[in-house]
Formats: structure tokens, C-alpha cells, sequence
């Protein structure tokens, strides 16, 4: 399974965090490096990691129609 590190976004939702995940890209033509960012929907069962905190996100069995990511711990 996939593990990835990310910082919460949001968390609004009731047992459920937004995680952003950065990683570098490079231009197929210019060799430039830029940056992109993939949000995912994460599970945190009680509620624990609030907005801005470092977190440990893994792959998981799809728990709603976006959510297919748990929290593992913090970074």
C-alpha cells in the first residue's frame, strides 16, 4: 500500500480530513521543475488532526465515493 505525507487543509468534514500532497514535476521540454498539488480525502476516525498538521496518509479500501486514503499518524 501506498503511504504519502501531506498537510491538512481542511477539516469541516465529521470523521473525514482533506490532505494536500505536493511533489515535483519535470517540463517534458524545458527540464523545468514545478510543483503540483493532489488533494485527497483521508479517514480520521476520531477526529483527532486538525488543519495544518503534517500527517502520514495510506491507501485503503474505498469507504465513500472520494474517500480511499486513512490516517496513519502525524509526520
Amino acid at each position: 500500500m501506498r503511504k504519502l505525507q501531506g498537510i491538512i487543509v481542511s477539516d469541516k468534514m465529521e470523521k473525514t480530513r482533506v490532505v494536500a500532497v505536493d511533489r515535483m514535476k519535470k517540463h517534458p521540454r524545458y527540464e523545468k521543475y514545478f510543483t503540483v498539488t493532489e488533494r485527497f480525502k483521508a479517514h480520521d476516525e476520531k477526529n483527532e488532526f486538525k488543519t495544518g498538521d503534517k500527517v502520514t496518509i495510506q491507501e485503503a479500501r474505498p469507504m465513500s465515493r472520494d474517500k480511499r486514503w486513512t490516517i496513519v499518524g502525524k509526520a
